[in-house]
């Protein structure tokens, strides 16, 4: 895709992003109105993420109609190679109980790479954003992965769900902390990846994650500087995979202590 395509893509989507922020925040300070169901075990959904993601949706359609779109509610609905993916209410959990972590995520994926990004958090107000090739920004400002070369100075993001045993996960907080390596557990994937690129966080690891909740973070971390494992296989829009981001220094580190398989992006 042009550049100038991808940029007149990005100027659409920012504005759709903040809407559907807007749309969730208003759903959020009402949410115990919200009518809410149970997806599996830990996994919640109610009507704000399903009608931040019609809002999503309808807008990109008329937009780009032509493109195809990946939500967490709706699922893939294919038309050309561009490929948008929305996770509308990124900490579902957090957002019904009055936590305020949670995020809009929007993703474009073209050719199995994530080119255009944008995580927007309305309760503190914060876009982060990434155009492949023009750097990542929060709120217009750039920003770039921690210089953090010590594990034992680093502190990680971490995510878990039950669609993996609970078993290595427990692993994984023991090999941090006995590397002397600190780790939050925030309930938001997309965000960790934000907070991983402007350099709140070290890195970001999950062992299972799906698309949605990484199409926008894995630019925004390539392009503040970070790496990430090599995340998109054949079967990733139906499957996902896990997800390690981190500042260069550690990556590997990381990569050893956690015990990823699959390669990286530099």
């Amino acid at each position: 895709m042009q550049r100038d395509e991808l940029l007149r893509r990005a100027r659409v989507a920012e504005k759709i992003v903040r809407e559907a922020g807007k749309l969730a925040k208003r759903h959020y300070l009402r949410r115990d109105e919200l009518a809410i169901e149970n997806k599996g075990l830990q996994d919640l959904v109610s009507a704000a993420d399903r009608e931040c993601e019609a809002l999503v949706a309808s807008s990109l359609s008329k937009a780009f109609p032509d493109d195809s779109l990946l939500g967490e509610e709706g699922g893939l609905r294919q038309n050309g190679p561009a490929l948008w993916v929305v996770d509308p209410i990124d900490g579902t959990s957090n957002f019904l109980t009055g936590i305020a972590h949670w995020c809009v995520s929007l993703g474009l994926v073209i050719e199995n790479r994530s080119v255009l990004g944008f995580i927007y958090d309305p309760i503190a107000d914060e876009m982060f954003s990434a155009i492949a090739g023009e750097g990542a920004h929060l709120n217009g400002k750039p920003i770039k992965v921690s210089a953090k070369s010590q594990i034992n100075r680093a502190r990680i993001g971490l995510g878990f769900s039950y669609r993996r045993p609970v078993a290595p996960h427990s692993a994984d907080v023991r090999n941090l902390l006995d590397a002397g390596c600190e780790y939050l557990r925030l309930g938001s994937g997309a965000l960790g990846l934000a907070y991983t690129a402007a350099g709140r966080f070290d890195g970001y690891w999950e062992r299972h994650i799906n698309l949605w909740d990484v199409a926008a973070g894995l630019v925004i971390v390539e392009e503040a500087g970070g790496r990430i494992n090599d995340f998109f296989h054949p079967s990733v829009v139906a499957d996902g995979n896990e997800v390690l981001a981190a500042t260069p220094a550690l990556f590997n580190e990381f990569r050893a202590l956690l015990g990823v398989e699959d390669g990286s992006k530099a």
